[in-house]
């Protein structure tokens, strides 16, 4: 028996997989476009889904389309999102037509096999589940809706988390007093907590600037149609649209104030993706930090233990790395890279329309997943587990001649520089030297050189 199906669409006939849900269109998109061997990213196919019973909600709502046809579309779409085996039925390759037109209708027409089975009856791709739409406005859509339940849902509780856990080991790590580094060299004491703080305040400040991007991810041109027009769109489809999805999603949804804008630009993905790139500098610094300060155990700055995962080495016994920083760094590394991708997806607009809409979806999806994804390893197999090496801080912190700082208000700059290269170059304690060049008593170089005290700052 054949193992194909012949389909018929405006360009002609050709062979489709007998199994497959999909029709014509998606079979030519899967011949075209043998490229990267990638589909399109699930939560964007989820939120493809989504708009599509949405749209027929509201068509239905507006009399559009019969009741009967939205609830066959409705019941094929709720299957879909409940099927372990979803991607299996949206193979088109990101790289494809610009506009994101094989991926609209590859859904369209796995809609369209599974309702019209529904109903009993046709249901058609273009004319029943695609009524009202464009690829032209659904893409762009799909592009801010996915972004939107991906940040609202995924990334910002990660972020949350990596805070908490921050600001939790930075309260148990009170008291505890290192050598701070400028340049990656001996600078004045930090305590740890202060250190950790630090970097609660970059992640802080980074979830403040993604949260000031919702309301502008979500808000849709879907309603545009083809250029921004609405061409063949009820005039009340958007409001409706928006308001069923945002009942499906429990996400405020809102018309965009020009449908032309979101059509033909992606300035607010080309947005949000700069200020992921910002996260990614932060867990890009975080993780460093926290490699440097493991360093060693020996040879390194011993100033923390990493949790041991995993071995580090096929020939060195014993050895174990900073795998979760180092993965994060790389992870960081690719969601700098694709905003840049973005970026230049972004000038793509060309007149009424953007030509790189798959790809800028592939990877601002594939940004904020990365960062989800590192966010949570971070803190729990990272910040939340190191532990700290108290005797090394301690032998380093003491000896470290740069404490001379403190001195500069009593005995002046050069003199402290002074005593700095001479315990520098006889190896000693500050204090010792100090005592030896001033008439400072023992007692006051004592106060006046306290590690925890110089965290405090001030005369």
């Amino acid at each position: 028996m054949s193992k194909t199906r012949i389909e018929r669409d405006s360009m002609g006939e050709l062979e489709v997989p007998k199994s497959a849900l999909y029709g014509p269109q998606t079979q030519r998109a899967v011949n075209n476009f043998p490229i990267s061997g990638q589909p399109m990213p699930e939560p964007f196919i989820r939120a493809l889904l989504l708009i599509k019973s949405a749209a027929a909600t509201s068509s239905s709502d507006l009399k559009c389309i019969s009741a009967a046809q939205a609830k066959a579309i409705l019941h094929a779409c709720n299957e879909l999102l409940e099927d372990p085996k979803l991607m299996e039925h949206f193979p088109v390759d990101i790289f494809q037509t610009g506009s994101g037109t094989s991926s609209n209708m590859n859904a369209n027409e796995v809609i369209a096999t599974l309702a019209s089975r529904q109903l009993g009856e046709t249901i058609s791709a273009n004319d029943h589940v695609n009524f009202g739409q464009s690829s032209n406005d659904v893409i762009p859509s799909a592009i801010h809706v996915s972004a939107a339940l991906e940040l609202n849902n995924k990334l910002l509780p990660a972020l949350h988390h990596l805070l908490n856990t921050i600001e939790t080991k930075a309260n148990e790590q009170k008291g505890i007093c290192k050598t701070g580094r400028t340049h990656l060299m001996d600078a004045m004491p930090v305590r740890m907590d202060q250190t950790l703080l630090s970097w609660a305040a970059q992640i802080r400040q980074n979830i403040g600037q993604l949260e000031s991007l919702q309301p502008a991810i979500q808000t849709l041109p879907q309603g545009g149609t083809a250029v921004g027009t609405g061409i063949n769109a009820h005039p009340e489809f958007a409001h409706t649209f928006n308001r069923n999805l945002s009942g499906l999603t429990e996400v405020t949804f809102t018309p965009a104030d020009n449908f032309f804008a979101q059509i033909s630009s992606q300035d607010t993905a080309v947005t949000l993706s700069g200020q992921l790139k910002s996260t990614a500098v932060v867990l890009m610094k975080i993780a460093n930090d926290l490699r440097w300060m493991n360093s060693g155990p020996l040879a390194g700055l011993g100033e923390i233990s990493l949790e041991a995962l995993q071995p580090g080495s096929s020939i060195m016994p014993g050895k174990v790395n900073p795998v979760i920083p180092e993965a994060t760094a790389m992870a960081a590394a690719q969601v700098i890279g694709n905003d840049a991708a973005i970026t230049i997806g972004g000038q793509s607009g060309n007149f009424e329309l953007n030509v790189m809409l798959p790809m800028i979806a592939y990877n601002l999806l594939n940004s904020i997943e990365l960062l989800s994804n590192c966010s949570t390893l971070l803190a729990d197999k990272a910040i939340a587990s190191f532990t700290v090496n108290t005797d090394k801080l301690n032998e380093a912190l003491h000896q470290n001649p740069i404490l001379v700082t403190a001195l500069n208000p009593v005995i002046g700059y050069l003199k402290a520089a002074e005593i700095a290269k001479q315990a520098y170059r006889e190896k000693r304690a500050i204090i010792d030297v100090a005592e030896e060049n001033t008439d400072i008593p023992r007692e006051e170089l004592e106060r006046l050189l306290d590690p925890m005290k110089l965290t405090e700052g001030g005369l």
